[in-house]
């Protein structure tokens, strides 16, 4: 599978999300040849709007998802706004959303709530459909590569390596055209899987600098805040010898730094982020049906890039109302599918699902109700 991203389509995704903004974004292309694989040539049956909130780095690869669904379901309308994975799952367990889009998984705490969208006994699950590395992009002139270890990372986004021409920087950059100039950090300033995952990765590989835990806020005071992958994106086009971590759907046109992974030097890759997903576990101690991946960040494999995130639909087991449930279901069905995960790596550039992820995703998904 070749997981280059085409330039301009990924470029229009995320135009898309930026100016949806706190719109929602609804994808009609009923008048469009059915994707590939996206459904058999019989006139489609379903019927009704699914309405879906959540993560930004999602968003491209929702987009997409939505039109092709759309096209063979002439019938359905689906929305999504990319307002953030909090947004997403906050609006899911008061039933504001059908759906949520996350880049991390439910909670203890929200698992315990239950949402008036699901039948009573039941709970939500998270049912992982997309993988992304985290890039950490930057946009400093006449800096063409950039290699940085864990450690380094960690001091730049908390604030204790303040200059490009620090010797930590400089130590892994020989020859490297570093300016004698502030780093201008930019962070989530919103409630973040993306936060949550970047944060995960230095707490496990940078534990003596990261010194606050994995959050899904940003943990420090320092640098400039924009909301969502785009507003990201933005902030960091638009300020010189400017840093920040992303998914890499929202990092075209700057700099992504090399990963040390172990003792090399790692280009960042969708290949890689999905090696590191298929050799880590499902998390413990979830609720049967529950998908939520418990990622080993310190993998060493060669190509690996550990700082990845997972981002999940939210559903639930069992839909109070039964023709939302298998509205949803059949949409999570699309998107999980290998149509599906092949539009998401063309438009979004994401990683497809292993098969044996793909299957648990697929058994998991034909139970909702």
């Amino acid at each position: 599978m070749n997981f280059k991203r085409r330039a301009l389509t990924r470029a229009a995704s995320i135009a898309a999300i930026a100016i949806a903004g706190t719109m929602l974004l609804s994808s009609c292309a009923a008048n469009e040849a059915p994707a590939a694989g996206s459904a058999s040539t019989a006139p489609s049956t379903l019927s009704g709007t699914l309405n879906g909130i959540g993560s930004s780095a999602q968003g491209a690869a929702e987009i997409a998802w939505s039109a092709d669904f759309q096209t063979a379901n002439p019938n359905v309308t689906v929305n999504y706004d990319p307002q953030g994975s909090g947004a997403g799952r906050t609006s899911f367990i008061s039933g504001a959303a059908d759906f949520a889009g996350s880049d991390a998984a439910l909670k203890d705490t929200e698992l315990a709530t239950p949402s008036p969208l699901c039948a009573t006994g039941t709970k939500a699950i998270d049912l992982p459909v997309y993988i992304s590395p985290i890039a950490i992009a930057y946009n400093v002139d006449g800096l063409k590569t950039l290699k940085l270890d864990a450690a380094t990372i960690a001091g730049i986004f908390k604030g204790t390596i303040t200059s490009w021409d620090d010797p930590a920087i400089k130590a892994q950059n020989a020859g490297a055209a570093l300016p004698s100039a502030p780093i201008t950090v930019v962070h989530r300033s919103d409630d973040s899987g993306t936060t949550q995952n970047f944060t995960e990765y230095l707490s496990a590989n940078a534990p003596t600098v990261w010194d606050k835990p994995a959050s899904q806020t940003y943990p420090y005071q320092i640098g400039d805040a924009a909301k969502g992958t785009s507003g990201v994106a933005d902030a960091v086009k638009g300020a010189k010898n400017s840093i920040a971590y992303i998914d890499e759907s929202g990092a075209t046109g700057l700099g992504i730094a090399e990963l040390k992974v172990g003792s090399s030097y790692v280009k960042i890759s969708a290949a890689g982020a999905a090696d590191v997903v298929a050799k880590s576990p499902i998390a413990p101690g979830r609720a049967s049906g529950d998908l939520a991946i418990a990622i080993d960040r310190k993998i060493t494999d060669k190509n690996a890039w550990p700082m990845v995130l997972v981002s999940y639909l939210i559903t639930c087991q069992k839909y109070t109302d039964a023709a939302k449930g298998k509205l949803v279901a059949a949409y999570a069905a699309y998107a999980a599918s290998s149509a599906g995960q092949q539009s998401a790596a063309k438009n979004a550039g994401s990683a497809p699902l292993s098969t044996e992820l793909a299957a648990k995703v697929a058994k998991v998904i034909a139970t909702i109700k």
